[in-house]
């Protein structure tokens, strides 16, 4: 899948409608109350008892931020009282100690990712004492292939820092930039200078991280062809080693910063497709491969390389190299996939503590995977990453005659194929180029709880 998707302004105007991102399935409105501590606890002894236990990846979700980006719609809390962080972390550090003894010690732990909120809201110092107290409560990998990544703002970091974070094992990191023009920037109050950004890239680089990814978004408030163009030009030189370059999606009814933003000045469909071509055609010429849904990467990086190889995966934190592990979740609204399970943390902040502070492991919902899910799972992972789905491979593992099993949805694929956004062949189904920009709504035909009513408003984006 690493040719250049083509743009095809018609085609992606007829399918631009809302529908989930993947990075999960089922997807999170799925989740259910009846699925709590006990089914956690039952799921991490099952994976500890497979003959061969997958490794473990931490996500340690940080809520806190500085000043409120008006496009957002993360979990975060709006704040500039860092003592706030200390009883956060207080309590990370009993979550650590409740999860940690659930997990045989010979599981390596190959991945941890700090997400937010803004991880960088924690002082250098804290996030060494995070670091440290889940290694004494989880065996972190000494590979080389280890990854420890974090999310960082570069508005409230200094060059310092990041030699810190490089002493401590981080070797990747995620900057959010989303468009660099001062109209913009005034419109969604994130005010960022190319030369802040500038030197954080820099001391990432000096200090030997191994990957730095930008994230950029198209539809924001007062953007242009010549304001992102620019932005657009200006990351292409610093050459970072991924770009992901996100749709806005305008829900104020759901993420009420969103309210603070004026929709007329939002630009039309046409101009936001417009912005789409500009990003498509300045990261293809500067020589970054098309990942899918939104990620771009430079030829030599570790995700264009797994996605060659076939071991790119696709979880919470979007693709990844690390295909086999299980993920564990910790703090405020953070998700957790242990074996054919999915749960997650209270989105609020006040129940989360409450369950810390009872000696419970803080699980609001999630769900166990029955048969079909874990097939669907696995179908839906392979057109998300690589584009193809192999009908002898499932069926070998699932025991199921690939065509009757899926007649419905290969009737719900049938239009896809005839506008020629996947080939059916005999035994399998390709992703064209032409449908590479439309990977969601090709996975969607095989999503059966899109046929059922959802079970709470889903927080789905549209497609460009």
């Amino acid at each position: 899948m690493t040719a250049i998707p083509p743009f095809d302004a018609e085609l992606l105007r007829r399918y631009d409608r809302p529908g989930p991102r993947y990075t999960s399935y089922p997807t999170a409105p799925q989740f259910h109350s009846g699925f709590g501590e006990p089914q956690f606890r039952q799921a991490a002894q099952l994976s500890n008892d497979d003959p061969i236990p997958r490794r473990l990846s931490l996500y340690v979700h940080v809520p806190f931020c500085f000043s409120p980006c008006f496009y957002c719609g993360c979990n975060r809390i709006i704040t500039r009282d860092h003592s706030r962080a200390d009883g956060y972390l207080q309590r990370l550090v009993r979550e650590a100690s409740l999860l940690g003894p659930l997990f045989d010690r010979d599981r390596d732990v190959m991945q941890v990712h700090l997400g937010g909120g803004t991880p960088n809201f924690l002082t250098p110092g804290q996030i060494g004492e995070l670091l440290e107290t889940l290694s004494r409560h989880f065996h972190f990998s000494q590979s080389p292939e280890r990854d420890f990544s974090i999310e960082i703002d570069p508005r409230c970091i200094n060059p310092g820092d990041i030699e810190a974070l490089a002493f401590m094992g981080f070797n990747r990191a995620s900057l959010g930039v989303q468009d660099f023009d001062p109209a913009v920037q005034e419109a969604v109050n994130r005010i960022q200078s190319v030369e802040e950004t500038q030197a954080v890239i820099d001391a990432c680089r000096a200090n030997g991280f191994r990957s730095v990814n930008v994230d950029l978004i198209y539809g924001l408030p007062r953007q242009t062809r010549e304001g992102f163009g620019k932005t657009l030009d200006t990351m292409i030189a610093t050459r970072p080693d991924r770009l992901a370059v996100y749709s806005y999606a305008h829900m104020p009814q759901l993420f009420r910063p969103q309210q603070r933003i004026n929709e007329a000045e939002l630009p039309s469909a046409e101009d936001k497709l417009g912005l789409l071509q500009l990003a498509i055609e300045k990261l293809s010429a500067a020589g970054y491969q098309y990942i899918g849904m939104d990620h771009f990467a430079l030829p030599g990086d570790d995700l264009a390389t797994a996605q060659e190889q076939g071991h790119l995966h696709r979880n919470f934190m979007g693709y990844t190299t690390h295909a086999d592990c299980d993920l564990i979740g910790l703090g405020v609204s953070s998700i957790s996939h242990i074996g054919d399970t999915y749960s997650q943390n209270p989105r609020d902040l006040p129940s989360w503590e409450i369950a810390i502070d009872s000696g419970r492991l803080p699980t609001w919902r999630g769900m166990s995977l029955d048969a079909d899910d874990v097939l669907r799972a696995e179908l839906i992972q392979q057109l998300m990453c690589h584009g193809e789905v192999d009908f002898a491979t499932l069926e070998q593992r699932h025991e199921i005659e690939f065509e009757d099993y899926f007649r419905d949805d290969l009737a719900r694929l049938e239009p896809l194929v005839a506008d020629g956004l996947v080939e059916r062949h005999a035994r399998s189904l390709r992703v064209t180029s032409r449908g590479r920009l439309l990977l969601r709504i090709i996975a969607a035909c095989f999503d059966r709880y899109l046929q059922q009513p959802q079970s709470e408003p889903a927080r789905f984006s549209k497609a460009i």
